[in-house]
């Protein structure tokens, strides 16, 4: 995929998004074939979107290559929010653990070990994540066009940190999510990923050999402990981690 392409690419999605409304499909000259190209398509987004507060990591299973998009500032909330539904074609809710970096972890470092990331964490939050979609078929569509749509994000509000959380049992972490003053989901872990820290490494690395890094004060989000559940406009959705307090976003209708 030529840059042209990519700019074409991520231009249809950004105009999408920034004026709700749906696509039927990427056209054929400009979607992409390949992780590399969808990855292509989000950094053309920058220009667009504005600076990056964050990521968001993901992986269907304990041993499976993660994939990743960039957490846009204009769409990263402090908890506890309160935005249009309408803003949004799908509220699908999601419970996540996210962290905070105290500093940067440039590409000259890496390769980073578990420990080096670590020791720049600045704490582990409660979090919520919109998943949302720019395309008519929503999470039907072309699945690498999906992640090149910023891997179906629609918003991200996360709480309070938690300095002192290496002590907790991140991957089997009690879990909460209630949406409208209901209990959809309570059990303890049930990340795909398995341990969300070794998403944060992956993210580290990944950022850094692709010429990027992870910055001091960016947010990085690891994946749903609960799946995604649909909400209703007026809902308030509650996000809570045993040890990580809570976090909630209210859908305006």
């Amino acid at each position: 995929m030529n840059t042209a392409a990519a700019n074409k690419a991520a231009e249809l999605l950004v105009t999408a998004r920034h004026e709700h409304r749906l696509v039927d499909e990427l056209p054929e000259d400009c979607r992409p074939e390949s992780i590399e190209e969808a990855y292509a398509i989000q950094d053309a987004m920058v220009p667009l979107e504005g600076a990056i507060a964050g990521w968001k990591i993901g992986a269907p299973g304990a041993d499976a290559e993660p994939i990743c998009a960039p957490l846009f500032a204009r769409y990263v909330h402090d908890s506890p929010a309160a935005l249009p539904a309408g803003d949004f074609h799908l509220l699908g809710t999601e419970a996540e653990v996210a962290f905070t970096l105290a500093r940067a972890l440039p590409p000259e470092g890496a390769p980073y070990t578990r420990e080096e990331v670590l020791s720049a964490v600045a704490g582990a939050h409660p979090a919520i994540e919109i998943a949302d979609s720019r395309f008519t078929e929503g999470m039907s569509a072309h699945k690498l066009s999906q992640l090149a749509d910023t891997n179906s994000n629609g918003t991200f509000v996360y709480g309070a940190g938690v300095a002192d959380w290496q002590g907790l049992d991140i991957p089997q972490l009690p879990v909460k999510l209630s949406i409208g003053g209901n209990v959809v989901a309570e059990h303890k872990g049930g990340n795909k990923a398995g341990d969300p820290v070794r998403l944060l490494v992956w993210a580290a690395n990944h950022c850094a050999a692709r010429g990027l890094m992870l910055k001091a004060g960016q947010v990085v989000t690891t994946g749903s402990y609960v799946g995604i559940n649909p909400a209703l406009p007026g809902d308030t959705a509650t996000a809570s981690f045993e040890g990580l307090d809570a976090a909630s976003l209210k859908f305006i209708p």
